[in-house]
């Protein structure tokens, strides 16, 4: 696997008091045609990896409220 060495961006979808956040590398997505997704809370532990198509799914899904909270 590519080391992660672009800079990681916290998601708009996270909240702003600590809780759910979730970081996305848009820098690393564009090199390498990987979406890397982490936790920000752990920040040394994995990312995930996506498929651009598969994260422009998903994020579409969120925006429509397909995923209730």
């Amino acid at each position: 696997m590519t080391p992660l060495t672009h800079p990681w961006v916290k998601s708009s979808y996270s909240s702003q008091d600590g809780g759910d956040c979730v970081e996305w590398s848009p820098a690393h997505a564009g090199t390498h045609g990987t979406v890397p997704v982490r936790d920000s809370k752990a920040p040394n532990g994995p990312a995930l990896m996506f498929e651009p198509a598969a994260w422009s799914t998903f994020v579409a899904g969120i925006q429509a409220g397909n995923f209730p909270v």
